[in-house]
């Protein structure tokens, strides 16, 4: 289930609606928040089934008109480090100029009869400003095939700080359509920063 707008009394009511925990995330997104008005946001529930368990975590992307936030809740089963189950919270503030990437996949049927404005049937919104990493290497070799020799590694960098699949089976259409809309308000968002890296 996602849900989207752009008030904060807007983002409040999401939490609420999306029922998981909402006293706790509303707060730790407040907290992150704190006075500036929210131009976007978007609530992201989602439930993962872990061998026997189920489990559920919620994600809040907040876009303000100096920062993007995320914040991630995820509840835990009792443990040796606690007799009782338990949710983690956490919050990310990244300012809008240090989002070097905003990704949109869009998955969509049958693309042979695609009209302008059909919601695709899965998105996928990552999101990068250099927290996070993946290095992918492989061994560099040379044209001769007969060469023995050590050419070390090639490989790429791919920044991947936030990844959020949304799809119509799973969230329904209306989760698709926000995802994009907030994907879209990003985008101008980051587009529109003129601060020098």
């Amino acid at each position: 289930m996602a849900k989207t707008g752009t008030t904060t009394q807007g983002l409040r009511a999401a939490i609420e609606r999306s029922g998981y925990y909402p006293t706790l995330v509303a707060e730790a997104v407040q907290a992150a928040v704190g006075g500036e008005p929210v131009v976007s946001y978007l609530v992201h529930q989602e439930t993962t089934f872990d061998a026997n368990e189920v489990r559920r975590h919620v994600t809040v992307l907040v876009l303000t008109g100096t920062r993007f936030i995320v914040s991630h809740t995820d509840e835990q089963a009792a443990d040796a480090t606690s007799p009782s189950p338990y949710a983690t919270t956490s919050t990310e503030s990244v300012k809008l100029d240090r989002i070097s990437s905003v990704v949109l996949s869009r998955v969509v049927a049958n693309p042979e009869s695609y009209t302008p404005g059909q919601l695709p049937r899965e998105v996928v919104l990552t999101i990068g400003w250099g927290a996070v990493a993946r290095l992918d290497l492989e061994p560099a070799a040379c044209g001769d095939p007969n060469c023995e020799a050590d050419h070390g590694y090639t490989g790429s960098s791919t920044a991947d700080d936030l990844s959020l699949r949304v799809s119509e089976a799973g969230d329904g259409p209306d989760s698709v359509r926000e995802t994009l809309a907030f994907a879209q308000a990003l985008s101008e968002a980051t587009a529109a920063t003129t601060t020098p890296r």
